[in-house]
């Protein structure tokens, strides 16, 4: 399994709303998190990446083939949407089944592969009930199932964890590291940075219908090195530390508190910061408690990005 997405200069409005702009982006096997805050054009883009939607400009392939009007691709995709769709009075055990029908299994095997896919999102108990009685997580677990239950090479889930307990967040997170286990590809949408950073690093950053950044954190983050890193440092003396290291050039500022113990550093040349920090505290003789990084995360990566 090595099916790999191609979006080239693709373009899309709705009258004179833009929905994407020049997006340029090839997803590979693993899984790949898209992240943006709402209407950043997350849904949009997988929606044409599965043929739901055809580009105004531009190409779209799967393994090289156009998606748009592809029907012998639609079997190798699947796709968990962030809205609801389903037909309230039929039960999960139905839903799934028909669904499997479409894609062309017998009755016999449909059936099977309807039962396999609620156990894997644990919704055995509830194939029985009429979808109309689900809870909202029941809702989010069948349509993960029904994206699934096919055995798709490629899984794309938009706001996949949306609606779920905690626990049932894990579980889903399990699943879906599994699919990239076996060399599938999968494309994972949230505005939730804490679930894309739970389920990996290889990252594209969306905002306003444009790509603003693709590849894992520490090289996102390699791409802003004109905003200065933080790093708060808790010492029995922060002061005396923050004058052994304000001298030297990879230190931009220097700033105590709140906290009694507690010195920041601001720096834009990051790595020679920490091989300058555990030098000056062994020559010293200082003792440290902690070392965090505020800013060394997909928030602030993100926040700065955009502009907030």
């Amino acid at each position: 399994m090595s099916l790999v997405l191609k979006a080239e200069k693709i373009g899309k409005w709705y009258g004179n709303v833009l929905g994407l702009s020049d997006v340029t982006i090839e997803i590979g096997p693993g899984i790949t998190g898209l992240l943006g805050p709402n209407g950043a054009g997350k849904s949009t883009l997988l929606k044409l990446l599965t043929g739901q939607l055809r580009p105004s400009i531009g190409r779209l392939t799967v393994d090289g083939r156009p998606v748009w009007n592809n029907t012998a691709l639609f079997r190798r995709i699947g796709f968990c949407p962030e809205q609801d769709a389903f037909y309230d009075e039929v039960t999960g055990d139905e839903f799934l089944t028909g669904l499997l029908r479409l894609h062309g299994y017998a009755e016999a095997e449909a059936r099977r592969r309807a039962g396999r896919a609620l156990e894997i999102v644990e919704l055995a108990g509830g194939g029985d009930r009429l979808i109309r009685g689900y809870s909202r997580g029941m809702r989010q677990r069948i349509k993960i199932a029904q994206a699934i239950a096919h055995e798709p090479e490629v899984l794309i889930l938009d706001e996949p964890l949306s609606g779920l307990d905690p626990l049932s967040k894990r579980k889903i997170i399990r699943l879906i590291k599994d699919y990239r286990s076996e060399g599938r590809t999968v494309v994972v949408s949230s505005h939730v940075l804490p679930e894309i950073e739970a389920l990996t690093r290889s990252i594209v950053l969306i905002h306003q219908g444009k790509i603003l950044a693709q590849g894992d954190i520490p090289y996102i983050r390699e791409l802003i090195d004109a905003h200065p890193h933080v790093v708060a440092v808790r010492s029995a003396d922060p002061r005396r530390l923050g004058s052994l290291l304000v001298a030297d050039r990879a230190v931009q500022s220097v700033s105590y508190g709140p906290e009694e113990n507690l010195v920041t550093f601001e720096t834009r040349q990051r790595d020679r910061f920490f091989d300058l920090l555990p030098r000056v505290v062994a020559e010293s003789g200082l003792d440290l408690e902690e070392i965090t990084s505020p800013d060394d995360n997909l928030q602030a990566v993100f926040d700065y990005l955009v502009g907030k």
